[in-house]
């Protein structure tokens, strides 16, 4: 068993890794210097200025860093970190504070940040602890225009998970679809998939053949599991008219339809229903063409 067990931990063995020395040191002296009495100027002149003192170089990280990073925290996947990121992450873990105090300081960074800084905030979302008091702000990341600020929450985080209310999880699934973004890196949405957010897509994509505009092909995903006659309706005009990524789209969501409907729907494209069935088709393989 590795000897480093939070992910605290990983994330100071990852940035020793790989800062020069005297990068490393200077995160060192901010830490030891937040260890006490946290002064607010300390703390935001530590978060400020490491990306001049570390860089914004990628966090390398091995197969076997990732496979330790999810058994430290399940679900963690710091994939796409840069060393200014997972340090600011360590920084805040260090010197701000606990219970209301960090949720109260948390909200307020986020409030002033750039856009840099809020993508580190949010994206060390699973790592804080008292979880549920930051919910309010994780929700104020996900209303952000800004896709990189949106997806710092959504994307590869297992908090929106965990933490979001039904209609909370539903508005973010739906706002990814506003700004572009696509749904395969959040985590949870097969298991989160509910009938009002199969409701709101299906309206969704009737607003946007309405204006002749294009629907992504991941929408139906959460669509399938609760598809109702309309939808169903729906799925059938996507696989009888639909470009190829389309019809791959529909048939996998049939193919997750309880409905007998589905079945005989699904039977329409024996190639695609071979697909499904024999594993060469998932929302895996098609998300990879996208």
């Amino acid at each position: 068993m590795s000897d480093a067990t939070t992910p605290r931990q990983l994330l100071e063995r990852w940035l020793a890794r790989q800062l020069p020395e005297a990068a490393s040191a200077w995160l060192g002296e901010q830490l030891a210097r937040l260890a006490g009495e946290v002064q607010d100027r300390d703390l935001y002149v530590a978060l400020g200025m490491a990306p001049r003192k570390l860089g914004k170089h990628d966090l390398v990280l091995s197969p076997a860093d990732l496979a330790e990073a999810d058994g430290a925290r399940p679900g963690w996947d710091p994939r796409g970190w840069s060393l200014d990121q997972a340090a600011r992450i360590v920084i805040l873990l260090q010197g701000g504070g606990t219970g209301e105090a960090f949720a109260a300081r948390f909200a307020q960074l986020c409030r002033t940040a750039d856009v840099s800084e809020q993508v580190a905030f949010y994206r060390g979302l699973p790592l804080y602890a008292d979880a549920q008091r930051l919910e309010a702000q994780a929700a104020e990341g996900t209303r952000s225009n800004m896709r990189a600020v949106f997806e710092a929450v959504a994307h590869r985080n297992p908090y929106p998970k965990e933490q979001f209310a039904e209609n909370r999880w539903n508005h973010m699934v739906l706002k990814a679809l506003f700004v572009g973004s696509t749904l395969h890196p959040i985590q949870g949405l097969d298991e989160r998939a509910n009938p009002p957010l199969a409701r709101m897509l299906s309206d969704y994509a009737h607003e946007r053949w309405a204006a002749g505009r294009p629907v992504s092909p991941e929408l139906w995903r959460c669509v399938g599991p609760h598809a109702d006659a309309e939808a169903l309706a729906d799925l059938q005009r996507v696989l009888a008219t639909g470009g190829a990524i389309e019809r791959q789209a529909a048939a996998l969501a049939l193919h997750a339809c309880p409905h007998a409907k589905a079945r005989e729907l699904l039977a329409a494209a024996p190639d695609l229903a071979a697909a499904v069935e024999g594993g060469k088709l998932s929302w895996q393989t098609l998300s990879q063409q996208l």
